[in-house]
């Protein structure tokens, strides 16, 4: 059942200046990307950067107006039905049928794959166990908790044993139980070989899961490496600022350039640039008369890393 590859490839997937335009808005300018076979990578970037439009690309649903990209040693343009013989695919929408059970959905994908009914009923059977939903698949997948609905999307994604796997925010509005259980079956799936292209609106996730990171702005890349690597490069520390009364926070900011607020968590972060720097941004809010409640440092985090990225390339 195994896809067969008829094409030897070191990098499971290869992008090499892919452009795209809607109309007059070009949404690619110019994507170079590579993700080496067994490896997971992880796809950042603000709303309308091009994540989504370079996963459709990469995935057949989409052509480019320009570059070139292979998948499992495929072209995705010319070899279109070879590529998505090779690759399974979680989009941001689930796909499973709520009015059937999740076994039946399972089944209904195999189906799609041309195997046969005893062969289809086996590997609905393998993936139900292997998600942890054995004791659900009979039950009807509107009745599944959302947790539960994108584990059995995944699985339905992996029926066909895809070596490469794309997830498009597959953890989008879940709880946080719901969200670590969705890592531990994606780390497994990586134990187990499988190479993964992962978009995420959470970047604890991308910094937990990814070999490596590649984030996009503006329609092209402006940082490829490893989240270790990122947070290096934006400095040794943060500096983590709360004003004591919350309405102080936009004054903060005004009063420090280059400092991000964070109305929810009711601080501001700046990049600390050596041993003299706290004092003076402690002078500049005296001076502004913004009374502290917290003081403290903390090593970079992805988000530092999103942050300092997206807006100087912005």
């Amino acid at each position: 059942m195994n896809v067969i590859h008829s094409k030897a490839f070191t990098d499971a997937i290869s992008a090499r200046g892919l452009t795209k335009s809607f109309g007059a808005t070009p949404v690619l300018t110019g994507v170079d990307l590579t993700v080496p076979t067994g490896s997971l990578l992880a796809l950042l970037g603000p709303n309308g950067s091009g994540k989504t439009t370079t996963v459709r690309i990469l995935t057949t649903l989409l052509a480019p107006d320009g570059g070139t990209a292979t998948v499992a040693g495929h072209d995705v343009t010319r070899e279109s039905a070879q590529v998505r013989r090779a690759i399974g695919l979680t989009s941001q929408q689930a796909t499973v049928d709520p009015l059937l059970t999740g076994r039946e959905n399972l089944e209904l994908f195999a189906g799609l794959y041309h195997l046969g009914r005893r062969q289809a009923r086996r590997r609905a059977e393998e993936l139900l166990q292997r998600f942890d939903l054995a004791d659900a698949a009979g039950r009807r997948a509107g009745t599944y908790s959302g947790g539960m609905r994108r584990r059995l999307d995944l699985a339905a994604s992996m029926v066909s044993a895809p070596r490469i796997l794309f997830l498009d925010e597959p953890t989008t509005g879940l709880d946080p139980r719901s969200r670590a259980e969705l890592w531990s079956v994606i780390r497994e799936l990586l134990g187990s070989g499988t190479t993964i292209l992962l978009t995420t609106q959470y970047l604890e996730e991308a910094d937990q899961l990814a070999d490596r990171v590649v984030v996009i702005n503006g329609g092209r890349v402006v940082a490829d490496d490893s989240p270790d690597a990122l947070k290096r490069q934006v400095g040794a520390e943060r500096l983590v600022l709360r004003p004591a009364l919350p309405g102080d926070l936009p004054r903060a900011g005004a009063a420090l350039p280059g400092s991000h607020p964070d109305a929810e968590a009711g601080e501001l972060t700046l990049a600390l640039q050596g041993p003299d720097h706290l004092r003076h941004t402690l002078d500049v809010l005296h001076r502004a008369g913004v009374p502290l409640d917290r003081v403290e440092l903390r090593a970079p985090t992805m988000d530092d890393v999103f942050f300092e990225l997206t807006a100087a390339a912005a």
